[in-house]
């Protein structure tokens, strides 16, 4: 008999941890994505046209929200239509009735107490959840605008390596549900999973990534074999 896969999607009862959890691996693979479009190259918004430009690489944008590092505090751009005018928070609202649906305050409460990195945590989940390609601090007299981008100038780079070396360094820096994640990223990409007791397999191509886990789902290792041993 034939298992039916799960998809990844927010669930009722979802904590924020556990969207984190499931979508944060694959948001750090588009931040890289992103990172070998531009370079160093800082980005220029022009919030009239409604895009972000790195030199001659212009990419569209939505507003997501704005950081103030003073009052460490991340507001949300649905709650400032009256800044950013309505066709750039669509995104943004989004969010919100996402957070409005499943209860998940980090999405629905217009200002929240966050920290420059966790500012970078709320916009890195938001572009993930809603299927943009990456997202991007704007630095601002006195904030930092968030933007989320979707372009077709963005290419994905699918090497087994930078999958292997995404779930490490997402598991290592955030505090979430390792297994969890594995799962969820794998499964985002598009490969072919396959749990057992004390490890996962990800399937991709003729290449498979191993997690192994504890009793608890804490990473014990992460093994790659096959393409870019």
């Amino acid at each position: 008999m034939k298992v039916i896969e799960k998809p990844i999607t927010i669930e009722k009862e979802d904590t924020f941890k556990m969207i984190l959890s499931k979508y944060g691996a694959l948001a750090l693979d588009k931040q890289e994505n992103l990172s070998e479009l531009i370079g160093e190259t800082v980005g220029v918004l022009d919030i009239e046209k409604g895009i972000v430009s790195f030199d001659d690489i212009i990419l569209p944008v939505q507003i997501l929200g704005f950081c103030s590092q003073d009052s460490n505090q991340w507001s949300w751009a649905w709650d400032n239509e009256d800044i950013f005018g309505e066709n750039l928070i669509k995104s943004s609202k989004q969010i919100k009735a996402i957070g409005d649906e499943f209860d998940i305050i980090e999405f629905n409460a217009p200002v929240i107490q966050a920290d420059f990195n966790a500012c970078h945590t709320l916009a890195m989940i938001a572009s993930s959840v809603l299927g943009m390609d990456a997202y991007y601090a704007v630095p601002e007299e006195g904030i930092d605008i968030f933007v989320a981008i979707k372009s077709d100038l963005i290419k994905e780079n699918n090497s087994v390596k930078k999958f292997r070396d995404t779930f490490y360094t997402f598991q290592k820096n955030f505090k979430i549900y390792p297994k969890i994640a594995f799962e969820a990223y794998t499964k985002l990409k598009g490969y072919g999973f396959k749990p057992h007791d004390d490890f996962s397999l990800a399937k991709i191509g003729e290449s498979r990534v191993m997690a192994g886990f504890t009793e608890r789902g804490n990473v014990t290792r992460i093994l790659m074999f096959g393409e870019d041993e």
